[in-house]
């Protein structure tokens, strides 16, 4: 999707990452294998989960002052499915300003 994302004229640029939670370390390298994703650990004591009330699998849309503009879960709407696939792409340029 981010090759997607990046081919098309926004105001702002999209970025796509991966936070992963506290305690949750140990599958960083499982996670990593192979990817292009940048995966974010935050350190003790920096609960971005909690901040931002994430649930397990949800996309965190930001807007340029980091301010929380959406959530879309993985979980619930798989992106194997081209309709939820376009719901999330459509979420992110439609954040991006296009």
């Amino acid at each position: 999707m981010q090759g997607e994302i990046d081919s098309q004229e926004t105001v702002r640029a999209i970025q796509i990452l991966g936070v992963n939670d506290i305690g949750l370390e140990s599958a960083n390298a499982t996670m990593t294998a192979g990817r292009v994703l940048p995966w974010l650990q935050p350190a003790s004591g920096e609960d971005v989960w909690t901040l931002w009330q994430v649930e397990y699998r949800d996309v965190v849309i930001l807007g340029p002052g980091n301010e929380q503009l959406g959530t879309f879960n993985l979980t619930v709407s798989d992106l194997s499915d081209p309709v939820a696939y376009a719901a999330l792409k459509n979420q992110l340029l439609e954040a991006a300003g296009q």
